[in-house]
């Protein structure tokens, strides 16, 4: 059910931005009004929901720790799973930012014959890697749409990103990694029992909508042909709040529009948000040094004591009446 859910989310925006391509008015609205209402979404959710965690308190440190901690100078310790100085945990939170540390060193469970295995789960760490370098390196070859004159480094990019040269036009390394990183994800959602039992809606529909992004994508450069001039004509007018619709864009440029503005309206409120939550994680980013530092909670407020005298001396009557010694009569 949360497969045709989110399936089917994905096909409406598809549906909605077909049939606005062909009605004038609503090409303005899907080209122009849209992507400015999605990136003030993206931008002010993004910020919102990073101010949110930056002011929850964390009164005591509660990092994340793996094997050896800080103990005697003649025991080995793990220095990046049980960090006691900054440049360590900044060591540790680059490992995790630009190769996924943990990811790579995440274990499955299965059970063979009676007993509990445990063994590696490389496919997953890989998969990610994959989909989120790709990504990176398609959302900087689209500068060129952007800027003008096209940065070098980001002819730099398209000049490695295209080195095989597969077909005419020809296909990038970064689509064919993002599409079999983007199916490595899904495919173990689909396929992996445990994991489709407790997916949700929303762990579908991001997936089903980057592959509808990448896949618009690549057929506007293969099958549908869209004007190229006018589609910078217009991102370039978007980037300098000075926006123009030219005509003949093509309806798949609109159908990408549309599901590009989806995902950056969605990603402030989804799991999407990730990429910004795993800065502000307690559990990666404190060292761990409670054995050498007291950390009071600064909530903490002296408790106020109730004494045995002052009780003896609002009970003293019933506890005669009821029989009860009392030191002072």
């Amino acid at each position: 059910m949360a497969i045709l859910v989110s399936l089917g989310a994905v096909l409406a925006i598809v549906v909605i931005a077909l049939i606005g391509a062909q009605v004038g008015p609503l090409q303005y609205l899907l080209g122009i009004l849209v992507p400015y209402a999605a990136f003030a979404i993206f931008i002010g959710g993004f910020i919102w929901r990073v101010v949110y965690w930056g002011k929850s308190p964390v009164p005591f440190r509660i990092p994340t720790t793996a094997g050896q901690e800080y103990s005697f100078p003649w025991i080995k310790r793990n220095r990046f799973d049980n960090p006691v100085k900054l440049w360590e945990v900044l060591v540790r939170m680059f490992l995790e930012v630009f190769a996924f540390r943990s990811l790579f060193r995440h274990t499955r469970a299965e059970l063979r014959g009676g007993n509990l295995i445990y063994g590696p789960s490389k496919w997953l760490w890989l998969g990610a890697l994959m989909f989120h370098y790709s990504f990176l390196v398609i959302a900087l070859r689209h500068l060129r749409f952007f800027v003008q004159p096209t940065p070098e480094f980001v002819k730099t990019i398209e000049n490695i990103d295209g080195m095989l040269q597969i077909g005419a036009p020809h296909m990038y390394l970064s689509e064919v990694m993002l599409l079999t990183g983007l199916a490595i994800l899904l495919g173990r959602r689909f396929f992996a029992p445990r994991i489709r039992y407790i997916s949700l809606a929303n762990d579908y529909f991001p997936l089903f909508l980057i592959i509808a992004i990448a896949t618009t994508g690549i057929l506007m450069r293969f099958l549908f042909r869209v004007d190229i001039v006018g589609v910078k004509e217009l991102v370039l007018g978007l980037a300098s709040f000075h926006p123009t619709l030219p005509d003949g864009i093509g309806a798949m440029f609109f159908i990408h529009v549309l599901l590009v503005s989806a995902l950056l309206a969605y990603f402030p409120f989804s799991k999407l948000m990730h990429m910004g939550g795993v800065f502000m994680s307690p559990t990666r980013n404190l060292v761990n040094n409670t054995r050498m530092k007291r950390h009071v909670n600064p909530w903490w407020t002296p408790p106020k004591f109730h004494t045995y005298e002052e009780y003896e001396e609002e009970y003293r009557d019933l506890m005669k009446e009821a029989g009860i010694p009392v030191e002072r009569e």
